[in-house]
């Protein structure tokens, strides 16, 4: 298998069968792809699910990958789709007076394995990412994780590119104070 090959020709190429195309896809964006979801969800175990699902979705949506869609921006949509439904399922579950309490998961967040998984600085940039708002973050972490462009992150987010410039600066001063001096230098 020929790693050279564009993203968009490799994803055609496995939209016609070549399971080896597919392959190469996955190594150059099984890293880029997990952390925009992990970022924006801060839970192992649920990046894991969401991830998993958002491959399985690539796979079924195989068929209708066009050239033009370019293959980047189109996987990042369908991980961005997927977290969308994820958010709107949590404020469901959230505003349901019927949900059962005893049926919600633990929160992981102050576990000691976590910590030590993360190490400290994780746990802050995760803590602070959390607080910006939802349009924030996802300019945020499609800009960071994704490498997306302006462009790319507003006809994703079906915002003007000058919006898309607004909510990254934001982003960025929000981050900055809230994670302090000490971590000036390394990538939010």
């Amino acid at each position: 298998m020929n790693n050279s090959r564009g993203d968009d020709d490799l994803m055609l190429a496995y939209g016609r069968g070549d399971s080896g195309a597919f392959e190469v896809l996955y190594e150059r964006y099984r890293q880029p792809l997990y952390r925009y979801v992990f970022h924006a969800v801060g839970e192992r175990a649920l990046a894991d699910d969401l991830y998993q699902d958002i491959w399985s979705r690539i796979i079924d949506a195989r068929g209708q990958f066009r050239r033009d869609k370019g293959f980047k921006r189109w996987a990042f949509r369908i991980a961005h789709n997927r977290l969308v439904d994820h958010w709107r399922q949590l404020e469901r579950q959230a505003t349901d007076p019927t949900d059962d309490l005893d049926v919600l998961p633990a929160d992981e967040r102050g576990s000691p394995d976590r910590h030590a998984e993360q190490g400290e600085l994780g746990n802050q940039l995760w803590a602070a990412l959390m607080q910006l708002s939802p349009d924030q973050r996802e300019a945020f972490l499609l800009q960071q994780e994704a490498g997306l462009s302006l462009t790319d992150i507003a006809g994703q987010s079906g915002v003007g590119r000058e919006t898309v410039k607004s909510r990254l600066r934001y982003a960025v001063n929000k981050l900055r104070a809230l994670l302090g001096p000490e971590t000036e230098g390394s990538r939010p």
